[in-house]
């Protein structure tokens, strides 16, 4: 039986190049692209994929969060990022939300196939480059020097934060979360208030600092 992949990412020639390749692969089928989080957390729902290949930084819904709303509804399936980022807070805040792996983009399409392989059979894979920072975190307790966008805001609340940087209105992210437009005020508000930010330009620069979104088009 082939190992079903969903490939979310949302630099279209890096994700069609890379289910070019994983095709390839005799027992492995990718089933579904995505370009934002939330199209990923769509198809998992609609496709009841193995394996996800998550981009950490994507519009709309970052892969940290997409992964953690993807584990919460469907923990069987095995979430894998992909990202360009090494940094620890990229790393450790995508095991926490729920990843079983994390490979850097420059990695061979070999490791990378290795890695599916070990995360299917209930294994963790880190590309190599990042697995020992990782260890030595996990065992000194990284919840004491995490970022404040991770240790202060709620999920929800990182989500309507990241939409906001995004030059989302009100209105429109109302309408993707399926909430009125006041609740996203109030959202706002706590926002502000828990990061003591008291304008809107002042919450894209933090969240664009703490890697939430980017200034990439």
């Amino acid at each position: 039986m082939s190992v079903r992949i969903i490939m979310a990412d949302d630099h279209r020639m890096f994700r069609e190049g890379l289910c070019h390749f994983l095709n390839k692969e005799k027992d492995f089928a990718v089933v579904g692209e995505a370009d934002n989080g939330r199209t990923a957390v769509k198809l998992v729902e609609e496709l009841s994929p193995d394996v996800v290949l998550m981009d950490v930084n994507m519009k709309d819904l970052n892969g940290i969060e997409a992964t953690r709303q993807i584990v919460a509804k469907a923990p069987s399936v095995k979430v894998i990022g992909l990202s360009m980022y090494s940094e620890r807070q990229f790393v450790t805040e995508m095991l926490l939300a729920g990843a079983k792996g994390y490979l850097l983009k420059d990695s061979a399409i070999e490791e990378l196939v290795f890695g599916i392989r070990q995360v299917v059979n209930k294994n963790v894979y880190l590309s190599p480059s990042i697995a020992t920072g990782v260890i030595e975190e996990f065992t000194i307790g990284i919840q004491k020097d995490r970022s404040p966008v991770f240790a202060i805001l709620t999920p929800r609340e990182r989500e309507v934060l990241q939409m906001l940087a995004e030059g989302q209105t009100t209105k429109q992210i109302a309408f993707s979360l399926g909430v009125s437009g006041k609740t996203i005020e109030t959202f706002r508000q706590q926002i502000m208030s828990k990061l003591n930010i008291k304008t809107i330009a002042g919450l894209v620069k933090f969240a664009i600092r703490e890697g939430l979104t980017s200034l990439e088009p």
